[in-house]
């Protein structure tokens, strides 16, 4: 597995690994996923990484979303993983969360938020192994399907840049 650069010809690989999580009800509360160019303007441009598998297929993605335009939140983003289907249970989300992890330090990022639901505990699992922590949860946050969600919220603070 090599992770690289998320660039512009990936983006049929990585929307269909997007849709493929959306359809498992477990990942976002999103119902489909977005243009390019929604999806392009919303994630940080020198954050966003594909896992590419030896055959040349992209097995899954990651990416940073800032949490807001404020100044005072430069160095706070929320993650996105998803791994392709034919690829889940064989680490490339822990592989992608490291890398994502390490080069957002390197560009000044000390605190990286995940909101994910309570059913889904391989991916906070797969968090909790990489820092993050459950510090809250926001309760009946959004409707899918008729039914209201919880998000827990996870936060994983830098021991290198920032505030420790």
């Amino acid at each position: 597995m090599t992770i690289r650069e998320l660039v512009p010809d990936d983006w049929s690989a990585v929307r269909e690994i997007y849709a493929q999580g959306i359809e498992t009800g477990q990942a976002t509360l999103e119902t489909s996923p977005p243009g390019w160019e929604v999806w392009d303007q919303s994630h940080v441009a020198d954050l966003r990484y594909v896992a590419v598998a030896g055959n040349g297929e992209v097995a899954g993605w990651a990416a940073l979303t800032p949490v807001s335009g404020r100044c005072v939140y430069a160095g706070v983003a929320e993650v996105s993983i998803y791994v392709a289907e034919a690829y889940r249970g064989q680490k490339i989300g822990d592989q992608l969360l490291k890398y994502l992890i390490t080069e957002s330090e390197q560009k000044g990022y000390w605190t990286l938020q995940a909101g994910i639901f309570p059913e889904n505990p391989a991916s906070i699992r797969l968090h909790e192994r990489n820092g993050f922590r459950i510090i809250g949860y926001r309760e009946k946050i959004g409707k899918m399907k008729g039914v209201w969600r919880d998000v827990n919220l996870l936060e994983r603070r830098s021991k290198t840049i920032g505030i420790n």
